[in-house]
């Protein structure tokens, strides 16, 4: 993975893309192999783990399991605190993360007084303001109505552009080809296949065998090939986007 890039961890439920996220910053210890940040091997004493979460931010997929706070404000300031900022420091990395995930305004709110995608909007800004270097997110639109999972991957691919790398693990294959540069296929604890989105999806056997499915409108141009003799010249489209196009150059317009 490179910097800045966003990466979708790809599998289905109980694929193990939690518990492998949760070693990414030390929050488990994993009974063998190495967990290395910038090079640097992981380990586990009180300061090292400080400072490997100021580098790697985690946003869990129940945000009611990261906040705690009687208010939004102070939610969000808890990381920066706990950094020994300067108070006028971390009022302003919670004013700058509250403005930039949308929630300004929210400072004496109850977090859980808030919508579900709220609630994930200012566990994302908790981990803004300890300006990590990547940011993890566990199925961040998990439980979310298609309104709130827009709002909430616009926000990711607009941090991304600002030059944030983002991991996300999903198990909605939809999602994946529009927003990840890189996918890495998981399945029962293991990295089954890894590449861009074109290369991962156009191993259906793998991605099948992973339980997992293509992208609905890549299923139907494996069908209208397979079934109606129409010839994608061996490259399914992967995005509504992508099949406009293949459609409109297969009628020659």
């Amino acid at each position: 993975m490179e910097k800045g890039e966003m990466v979708s961890l790809l599998g289905r439920n109980g694929a193990g893309k939690s518990t492998l996220f949760l070693h990414f910053n030390g929050i488990h210890q994993p009974k063998s192999g190495e967990i290395y940040i910038d090079g640097e091997k992981l380990s586990y004493g009180k300061e090292e783990l400080m400072l490997a979460r100021q580098k790697v931010g985690i946003v869990f997929q129940n945000p009611d399991n990261q906040l705690f706070a009687p208010t939004v404000e102070e939610d969000v300031a808890f990381g920066p605190m706990n950094l020994g900022l300067p108070i006028e420091e971390v009022e302003k990395r919670v004013k700058d993360s509250l403005e930039k995930v949308g929630m300004g305004g929210f400072e004496k709110k109850s977090p859980h007084h808030l919508s579900g995608g709220q609630k994930k909007r200012i566990a994302i800004a908790g981990i803004l303001a300890m300006e990590p270097e990547i940011m993890i997110l566990d199925e961040p639109t998990s439980g979310l109505d298609p309104k709130g999972a827009s709002h909430i991957l616009k926000l990711l691919y607009s941090l991304n552009e600002e030059g944030m790398t983002i991991v996300i693990s999903t198990h909605d294959v939809g999602l994946v080809p529009v927003y990840s540069s890189k996918i890495f296929l998981i399945s029962d604890g293991e990295i089954i296949k890894s590449g861009t989105p074109k290369e991962v999806f156009s191993d259906v056997e793998t991605i099948r065998k992973a339980d997992l499915r293509l992208p609905r409108v890549t299923h139907l141009a494996e069908i209208l090939e397979k079934n109606n003799d129409i010839d994608f010249g061996g490259e399914y489209p992967l995005t509504i986007g992508e099949a406009r196009q293949k459609i409109l150059d297969l009628l020659g317009k």
